[in-house]
């Protein structure tokens, strides 16, 4: 793993994904490595390398106070193409350090994580007057996400990362997604349970983003369910029964994009 230390000249860019204003990413790159991400093509990173470097955006907290003083408030969304609690953020706390200012400015945000070193910000999280945290859970099962999602956190410390989230006030999301392929309808209702029994507001469904090397990947994890995973109509029966089975828990349920 490569880590450099690096100095960045802005901090918030503006976001086109649904309900956010500002994207702040304190790091380039990411620990998480996941094997299905679409940053690598957006950020035009050979897949090869992805998980293999971060860039350490050092400035980005003082950069970020510069730019809260002139921007219009918005919805801040932390992070978009990396994550903002992977490994490294233990040791340069870059994230945190953000978080402070945003809490002096006091602008919305919500944060989207697959790790449970969130809570160790609950202290700040908790003042900003309008945060939100979306957990990324997949699949509940545990083995699946170790061959796709090697150094995230587990599921279940995610999970407990959420209820300790929703007890302190926090309001709290789940990102169901990318779906995983060995699901069946039938599993959601247990899927489901377990989001709301953690705290899930509101669960966001998404597909996997098929961008060029991605389907040679899932291959080598799903080799049995590669028609699934190319096939809309088993995303749409997946996005529909979720709805049904939010609704008779009155929680939101929508699609990603």
């Amino acid at each position: 793993m490569r880590i450099k230390e690096v100095k960045c000249k802005t901090a918030l860019s503006k976001s086109n994904l649904p309900g956010l204003d500002y994207s702040l990413n304190p790091y380039r790159g990411c620990q998480h490595a996941c094997a299905y991400c679409y940053v690598p093509n957006v950020l035009r990173i050979k897949r090869s390398e992805w998980g293999a470097f971060v860039d350490v955006k050092t400035n980005v907290p003082n950069v970020l106070a510069n730019e809260l003083r002139k921007k219009k408030p918005g919805v801040v969304g932390i992070s978009t193409v990396t994550d903002p609690y992977q490994p490294v953020e233990k040791k340069y706390k870059l994230t945190r350090y953000c978080l402070e200012q945003l809490l002096r400015f006091d602008f919305p945000i919500c944060i989207q994580t697959k790790s449970d070193l969130v809570t160790r910000d609950i202290d700040l999280i908790s003042r900003i007057s309008d945060a939100e945290v979306m957990f990324s859970i997949a699949t509940l099962n545990d083995s699946e996400r170790k061959s796709l999602e090697p150094f995230a956190s587990s599921i279940q410390d995610r999970l407990n990362a959420m209820k300790v989230l929703k007890d302190s006030g926090i309001e709290t999301k789940i990102f169901f997604g990318p779906v995983y392929p060995t699901i069946k309808p039938d599993d959601l209702h247990e899927i489901i349970n377990t989001f709301i029994e953690k705290g899930a507001k509101e669960i966001m469904v998404d597909k996997f983003n098929l961008k060029p090397g991605i389907l040679n990947i899932l291959e080598k994890s799903f080799p049995k369910h590669m028609e699934l995973i190319q096939d809309p109509i088993y995303f749409r029966q997946i996005l529909s029964n979720t709805k049904k089975i939010c609704k008779d828990y009155n929680i939101s349920a929508v699609s990603a994009f």
